[in-house]
Parts: structure tokens; sequence; C-alpha cells
């Protein structure tokens, strides 16, 4: 029996078996291609019913509520904990706005006959600017320390020119967030 394909082929000068063997050529790679495809899929379909069946081994619906519960009961826990370290959080950065966060430092020579700037002027500011200013006067006779309070980045006893340059750096610099 000769078809019109087969017709066609041999009047164009192409042999039907080549064209035969081809189409069963085709036909084999892309079985070997599917068998591929289904050794994956049976290897992932083992591979997940292994984590099934551990998840399921030994339990029954009871031992199954007993530990949906008991994960409640740590949710629950866990939320307690948390909220009680928000207020611990919170506590904390009230509690830091009233510690020193600037500083300013300025040293000099306090006398003539001192050098190597061993005198300083400090200024420990809060976020508000209240604070004090320590100014430590060095001389061959001693060291003498004075301390004055700091109110909204001023003072209300009169400063020396160093202090002023101590207490202006700390109220310029960055405020802690």
């Amino acid at each position: 029996m000769n078809s019109m394909i087969s017709i066609f082929l041999t009047s164009n000068g192409i042999d039907p078996f080549y064209v035969k063997a081809g189409i069963v050529a085709l036909i084999l790679i892309l079985f070997l291609v599917l068998l591929i495809m289904q050794i994956r899929l049976m290897g992932k379909f083992k591979k997940l019913y292994r984590t099934y069946d551990r998840f399921m081994r030994g339990k029954d619906m009871e031992s199954m509520e007993e530990t949906v519960l008991a994960q409640f009961e740590r949710i629950e826990a866990l939320e307690k904990s948390n909220e009680e370290k928000d207020r611990q959080i919170e506590s904390i950065f009230e509690n830091l706005q009233h510690v020193y966060q600037k500083t300013g430092l300025v040293k000099y020579d306090a006398f003539r006959e001192m050098s190597g700037k061993l005198s300083y002027a400090v200024a420990l500011l809060d976020k508000e600017d209240n604070g004090i200013l320590v100014n430590s006067m060095y001389s061959r006779e001693g060291c003498y320390s004075y301390v004055k309070t700091i109110s909204g980045g001023k003072c209300s006893i009169e400063m020396s020119e160093e202090e002023q340059k101590a207490l202006k750096i700390a109220v310029n610099k960055e405020k802690f967030e």
C-alpha cells in the first residue's frame, strides 16, 4: 500500500524508511526524556513521603492535639517575654534621656610658667543640655578644681574663655537618638 505521503517522498528522492526511522528515533528520545522526568518525580515523591511519615509516625489525634496545644503555650510564653522585654527597653530608653550624652573638652595652660596644657575644662551634658562643667587648673603649688552647674546650655556663674569653649563644643554635638 502506497500512501500519498510515501508517493510524495519517493517522487522527491527521499526514502520513506529514513523518515520512519527518524520518527521512531524521535519517539525514543521523547520516551527517554519522559522516563528521566518520571524517575526524578518519583524521587521527590519519596522524599515528601518520608517527611510526611516522620511527621505522622506514632502520632494519633490525641497526641497531635497535645503537640499543637503545647506549641500554643510556647507562643503565649514568648509573647509575654516579648512584652516584658519591650517594657525593659522602654525603661532603658527613658533612663538614657537623663545620662550624660554630650561632652566638650578644652585643654589649656592656666599659668604662664606652666606648659604642656595640663589644665582642662570639661562639660558633661544630657539631652536637654543640663549637666556640669568641671574646670581643673594645674600649677606647681597644686591642682584646683571647680564645678559649675549647667541648665539648658547656660551657666548662672561667669565662665572663663576655656569653659565657654568646652560648653559650646558639648552643646553643638549631635544629640543621642
